[in-house]
């Protein structure tokens, strides 16, 4: 999942980036309205934090041209006004949740998390074959024993089983988990995938996790899909 921060503050941007990416969320960050509003425009964003006191713009404008966006994401404001009038004046502008400033990461990214599911109207549990994924408690488990993952294999993993069935490519995993452009060079996802089939895969007979041949990779339990996917990458 993508998030834009759109913050001023060098060293808030980078600490709230720095934590969310380790979280398993791809983060872009913008440092003034102008260029916050731009990546909206270019970008798919699910949630955007949003600082109210930027250099060039004031941040309930900005929220009020994001809203005015087909594509509307959730919304959080993380800024220093934090008395009650600031609050009720930002979420009657249309933000969905309103932090103040200083703040604790941890709750941070508890109010992200729950934004994130009110605004995704996919189920909370995922399931290929005998392989569950608990979106919400971000527990994974095949055949009733848990299977432990880093953050960018769980984030990978989800988005496996979000499209199941529908093969993804290489950008499109790269450009869901991280915050990087696929330049064709580099193997990261071809290692992140080995890495994850040595977990759900390797243990088990039936495998999950294919090899799409031209084009990346897909999950999926079903014979005829197996019987279709291009064949499976050496382990």
């Amino acid at each position: 999942m993508r998030i834009l921060v759109i913050e001023d503050e060098k060293r808030i941007a980078d600490f709230v980036a720095r934590g969310l990416e380790g979280a398993g969320f791809a983060v872009d960050s913008a440092s003034d309205g102008a260029a916050g509003l731009e990546m909206t425009h270019a970008n798919d964003y699910e949630l955007i934090i949003l600082d109210l006191m930027l250099p060039d713009m004031d941040g309930l404008k900005l929220l009020e041209k994001i809203r005015n966006r087909q594509a509307s994401p959730q919304v959080l404001i993380l800024s220093a006004l934090g008395a009650v009038d600031d609050r009720v004046k930002g979420l009657e502008r249309g933000a969905d949740d309103y932090l103040g400033k200083p703040f604790s990461f941890t709750e941070l990214l508890a109010r992200v998390r729950a934004l994130l599911r009110r605004g995704q109207p996919t189920p909370e549990r995922l399931e290929v074959g005998d392989l569950v994924l608990d979106c919400i408690r971000r527990k994974v488990t095949r055949g009733g024993e848990a299977i432990d993952l880093a953050p960018k294999e769980f984030s990978i993993l989800e988005y496996l089983m979000r499209n199941a069935g529908q093969p993804l490519s290489r950008t499109m995993i790269v450009e869901h988990v991280w915050d990087v452009d696929y330049d064709g060079l580099t193997n990261i996802v071809d290692v992140y995938i080995r890495h994850l089939r040595g977990k759900v895969d390797d243990r088990w007979s039936k495998k999950l996790i294919h090899t799409v041949r031209g084009t990346g990779y897909m999950i999926d339990c079903r014979e005829k899909a197996v019987e279709n996917a291009a064949e499976e990458a050496p382990k």
